[in-house]
């Protein structure tokens, strides 16, 4: 456990100290809400029928892009955390850690506890954006809000470090995560709507692990409990596996499920490193 900490508390403190990431990490999120999603949200309500009034008259596209976007600052952040690990063997610190007494479970488990406690906070960083974009969050909803977040980044950190187990050099990390992600992000329904998708797409959209994830955020936001039936598929809240719709407790499930695989993979190939 003092391994495990110890790896963990460096990737936070770095994190805190610096500022310039700190800061940047509101950069995208911003460009997406205020600019893509107020600009584009004419445009998405006259693709799903709402603009000449009926069931989806009140479809708000920001708010519907709000818990992707969330979600977006979990996945990108802590997939990327695990640049460090490249990073330190690159430099030389990664030989200094293996060669210490700390097994290498206990370093694998401290860089993806690091990696998704920054996501996690970076994550509830974007609660910042309610006040103006309509959106109501209560403390309750907050409370289910990090649980999910630190599921979500921790299956994305585990992910993140089985690639930086395969990989030495920084840039074919960024190129490596890029290409996995951004299919998978995009595939997920955290920025559009996933409605009509051609069949094969469908497909990929429900082996992603990311699907289960943005809904299960999209769960605890946007309150389907609140919504008609067609604002709930409007917003991509009845999502069908196999004929069933998914629950937020079939997500969690399914989310568990996948970070256990991951990060099982990733420490048995992150023990295998050379010092």
């Amino acid at each position: 456990m003092e391994g495990i900490l110890a790896v963990w508390q460096r990737d936070v403190i770095k994190f805190f100290r610096d500022i310039s990431r700190l800061l940047g990490s509101f950069a995208m999120p911003f460009m997406f809400l205020i600019l893509f999603g107020s600009g584009m949200s004419g445009a998405m309500q006259s693709m799903i029928g709402g603009s000449g009034g009926g069931p989806l008259a009140d479809f708000d596209f920001v708010k519907f892009m709000f818990p992707g976007i969330i979600g977006m600052v979990v996945f990108t952040n802590s997939i990327f955390s695990a640049l460090s690990v490249v990073q330190d063997k690159e430099f030389g610190y990664m030989r200094e850690i293996l060669v210490s007494p700390m097994s290498r479970v206990s370093i694998a488990i401290g860089k993806v506890l690091g990696g998704t406690t920054v996501a996690v906070i970076q994550g509830l960083m974007m609660l910042i954006f309610v006040p103006f974009i309509g959106v109501s969050i209560s403390f309750l909803m907050v409370v289910k809000l990090i649980p999910i977040m630190f599921l979500v980044g921790f299956t994305m950190s585990s992910i993140g470090l089985l690639i930086a187990s395969l990989l030495n050099s920084a840039q074919g990390f960024q190129m490596v995560s890029q290409i996995l992600l951004f299919p998978m992000l995009f595939l997920s329904g955290a920025l559009f709507p996933l409605n009509g998708m051609p069949a094969w797409m469908d497909v990929i959209v429900k082996i992603n692990p990311l699907t289960y994830s943005v809904d299960m955020l999209k769960n605890v936001v946007l309150q389907p409990g609140t919504l008609s039936e067609p604002m709930q598929e409007a917003m991509g809240l009845n999502l069908d596996l196999f004929g069933h719709t998914i629950s937020l407790t079939g997500d969690i499930l399914i989310v568990l499920g996948i970070a256990a695989v991951f990060i099982v993979l990733a420490t048995v190939r992150f023990a295998k490193t050379e010092a």
